[in-house]
C-alpha cells in the first residue's frame, strides 16, 4: 500500500493506493465519520462486480448505502442525469447524515462530484476510481463537471474529496481499450515532469500492459504525487501551474467533441493531443523531431492511436474555438521542450495549430 497525502489545508485528503479488498475502505470511512449513510454513484457493469462487496464492507462498519447506477458512457454527464440523480438522494435523504461514494471511472466520479459539490450546496464524497485513467488522473484534484452539447465540462465547479482509494485490482475487470486509455495518463506526466517515469514505461510496459500489480502501484503512486503536488500548488488553476497537466487536451478535448465522445475514449483523444502538442512545438522550433518520434513509440506499444479517424474535420476546428482556454482570442497551449519539461504559450500562430490538427485527422 501506498499512501500520497494531497496537501490543501483544511481540506487536505489521502489518496490511497493498494490491492486490498474493501475492508480497509470501510474502516477509514468509519474512523472518518462522514455520515452513517451512503449514496454510491456507479454504473450497471462495475455496480454488479464490485458494489455488493463494497455494501458489505460498510455494512460491517454499520454505514447503510445504496446504490445508483448511470450509464458508462459520456452521455451521462448531462444535465439531465444530473437532475435525476440529484432528485433521487433527494427522495432518499431523510434525517441522515449522507454521503457520496464515486464507484466508477471518470464520467461517474466527475457527475458524482458535481452532484455531492451542489447538493445542499455541498456534502462529502469519496473517489473509488475503478478505471486506471480515473486512478492517475480524474479521481484527484476536485474538478466536477457535466457536458453541454457545445462542449466537454462547461459546467463544474472545484469540490475536494475526502479521499481518493485507488484499488489496482479493480482493474483486473477493465477491457484492454480502457487499461491503453488510462495509460495516455500516465505517459502525460512523464512527458510534462518526469522523464524517469517516461523511462520506466519505455522500460516496463509489457509488464504494464499484463497489469503487474507492482508496476500498476508505482505507476499510479507516482502519477499521484506529480498530480497532488500541482493541484496542492495551484488548486484553481490562478497560477498557471495546473495548467500543464492539459498537455494534449486541447487538441484531444475538441476531437472527442466533434466525435459526440464514441469514437475516441478520453485517453485515445490525448494520444493524439499529445502527438500534435509534439507537431507544434516542432514548428515553433523548440522540441527536437526524434523526441516526437519516442513518444509515438510509447504511445503505439500501448496500443494507443496517434491519428483520429472518420471525424469531420470542421467539426473539430468548430469545438477548438469553443475550447474555454481561449483568452482574449488566443488559444492557451501547453507544448513540450524536452521528454521532462513543458511550457504554456499564447503565441502560437493559429495557422500552425490548424495545420497540426488537419495532420491528426485522417
Amino acid at each position: 500500500m501506498k499512501i500520497v497525502k494531497l496537501e490543501l489545508s483544511e481540506r487536505s485528503y489521502p489518496i490511497v493506493i493498494t490491492k486490498d479488498d474493501f475492508n480497509n475502505l470501510a474502516g477509514r470511512l468509519k474512523q472518518g465519520a462522514l455520515g452513517n449513510e451512503a449514496f454510491i454513484i456507479s454504473n450497471p457493469i462495475i455496480s454488479r462486480l464490485y458494489g455488493q462487496a463494497l455494501k458489505t464492507a460498510l455494512l460491517a462498519v454499520e454505514i447503510k448505502s445504496n446504490v445508483y447506477n448511470i450509464k458508462d458512457s459520456e452521455s451521462s454527464k448531462s444535465i439531465d442525469q444530473y437532475i435525476k440523480t440529484i432528485s433521487k438522494i433527494s427522495s432518499i435523504d431523510t434525517k441522515k447524515r449522507l454521503f457520496c461514494i464515486a464507484l466508477g471511472g471518470g464520467v461517474v466520479g466527475d457527475l458524482t462530484g458535481f452532484v455531492a459539490a451542489t447538493y445542499k450546496r455541498g456534502i462529502p464524497y469519496i473517489q473509488v476510481p475503478t478505471t486506471l485513467l480515473a486512478q492517475v488522473d480524474s479521481a484527484i484534484g476536485g474538478k466536477t463537471a457535466i457536458d453541454l452539447a457545445s462542449g466537454k465540462n462547461l459546467v463544474g465547479a472545484f469540490f475536494q474529496p475526502k479521499l481518493v482509494y485507488s484499488n489496482v485490482s479493480l482493474l483486473a475487470s477493465l477491457p484492454k481499450r480502457q487499461i491503453s486509455s488510462g495509460l495516455a495518463e500516465v505517459v502525460k506526466y512523464g512527458m510534462i515532469i518526469d522523464k524517469n517515469l517516461f523511462a520506466f514505461l519505455e522500460k516496463n510496459y509489457q509488464k504494464i500492459l499484463k497489469l503487474d500489480k507492482d508496476c500498476l502501484i508505482r505507476i499510479i503512486s507516482t502519477a499521484s504525487k506529480i498530480k497532488a503536488r500541482i493541484v496542492a500548488n495551484d488548486e484553481k488553476e490562478t497560477k498557471g501551474l495546473r495548467t500543464i497537466l492539459n498537455f494534449g487536451h486541447t487538441i484531444g478535448h475538441a476531437l472527442e467533441t466533434a466525435a459526440d465522445y464514441t469514437n475516441l475514449n478520453h485517453g485515445e483523444a490525448i494520444s493524439i493531443g499529445m502527438v500534435g502538442a509534439c507537431r507544434i512545438a516542432q514548428e515553433i522550433g523548440i522540441l527536437e523531431s526524434k523526441v516526437t518520434q519516442q513518444l509515438i513509440d510509447l504511445l503505439q506499444k500501448f496500443k494507443l492511436p496517434v491519428k483520429a479517424k472518420k471525424i469531420d474535420l470542421k467539426k473539430v476546428y468548430q469545438a477548438f474555438y469553443r475550447d474555454k482556454k481561449f483568452i482574449n482570442g488566443k488559444i492557451r497551449m501547453v507544448v513540450p521542450s524536452r521528454i521532462g519539461h513543458v511550457i504554456v504559450t499564447e503565441d502560437i500562430p493559429f495557422e500552425i495549430i490548424q495545420k497540426i490538427i488537419k495532420r491528426s485527422v485522417n
